[in-house]
């Protein structure tokens, strides 16, 4: 996180404003992380976290309404065609359509937390049309949620928030083990339901 904690002394507030902003208009930016960071940051007193949540806020719901008018004004064949150089693959795509068919208008508000959906849910909602003002009042809300959760996060970690990057970097190893375990059971367990299903439907 040293190159964070240089914008921050460099830019200041300018790092949250703009960081969040480009970051929704898919750029590679960490979002999260430097949330976080600020966070700490205003627990140490060189930073003021309202300030950092108004700006955070901001930077959010602009990138997020431009995402909105790209995708109303130029449509899905220019995202798939020209998305690829902003990081908004097909997979992205179609994950978020998947996501919305299930989620709906839940989904803009529940997608700032998954990576990958987040970056493509303005584009997506702007393509198909969704009303503007319900589109509005539903992404202003989560990303006032968002930016909170991080932000307060950070800040209430405080002075742990050091120690506990230092364990993480040391049980790294040990997590990302895990979690490939976790995930390789959640998805033996949704193959077996689904080969169960097909067996099913074949002997009926």
């Amino acid at each position: 996180m040293e190159w964070v904690y240089e914008l921050f002394q460099q830019y200041g507030y300018y790092v949250v404003l703009v960081g969040t902003l480009l970051e929704y208009i898919a750029f590679p930016f960490p979002g999260e992380p430097t949330l976080v960071y600020a966070g700490y940051l205003a627990h140490k007193g060189d930073l003021e976290l309202l300030l950092l949540i108004i700006l955070s806020f901001i930077g959010t719901s602009v990138g997020m309404t431009i995402q909105y008018f790209l995708g109303n004004k130029l449509g899905m064949p220019f995202v798939q065609k020209y998305g690829k150089y902003v990081f908004l693959t097909q997979r992205k795509i179609d994950l978020t359509r998947m996501w919305f068919d299930k989620y709906g208008y839940f989904l803009i508000f529940i997608g700032f937390f998954v990576p990958g959906v987040r970056h493509f849910t303005g584009y997506f909602a702007g393509i198909i049309n969704l009303p503007l003002r319900r589109f509005a009042i539903t992404i202003y809300s989560g990303a006032l949620f968002w930016v909170s959760f991080f932000l307060i996060g950070g800040y209430w970690l405080g002075g742990n928030l050091h120690d506990i990057f230092e364990v993480l970097g040391q049980h790294m190893g040990k997590i990302i083990f895990g979690a490939i375990i976790i995930v390789a059971i959640t998805l033996g367990i949704h193959f077996r339901k689904k080969l169960k299903s097909v067996f099913v439907k074949s002997i009926s």
